[in-house]
């Protein structure tokens, strides 16, 4: 029976190794992995559901302050309904909305490879979507 704290180490290291081939990582103090991928902020944590099931949860900030408006509201619910590698969520700030873009999956036994398809097919989503939005893929 290993602990939560180990397995959750081994998951961060894993995605680490997985992300490193494709983009430059950085680990905070707590273990958590930041990068971006074109404009895109991107957090990777772990965490021990039950006894041999961890997960890793990938959240990208697509886009920030953005105007809070119905046109936009239905582009992005647009989206979100296309079959994304993640869920898209809207956030009403103060000064807007802040789109963002999570995924989390069970990644205990993945081989570096297929584990950074798999999240650079949820980063990328998030950047393709960024580009949507901002009306920067036109």
């Amino acid at each position: 029976m290993t602990t939560e704290a180990a397995d959750t180490a081994a998951l961060l290291t894993s995605a680490k190794e997985a992300l490193e081939m494709y983009l430059d990582v950085q680990v905070d103090d707590d273990g958590t992995l930041t990068f971006k991928h074109s404009d895109v902020p991107c957090v990777v944590q772990a965490m021990r559901l039950a006894e041999g099931l961890s997960v890793l949860s990938l959240t990208c900030v697509v886009a920030w302050d953005l105007p809070d408006e119905p046109k936009l509201a239905a582009v992005v619910a647009e989206r979100a309904g296309q079959g994304l590698f993640g869920t898209l969520g809207i956030v009403h700030t103060e000064r807007g909305m802040d789109l963002t873009l999570r995924y989390a999956f069970p990644a205990q036994g993945l081989e570096p490879a297929p584990l950074g398809t798999l999240l650079m097919l949820v980063v990328s989503t998030a950047s393709q979507v960024r580009a949507d939005v901002l009306g920067e893929g036109n």
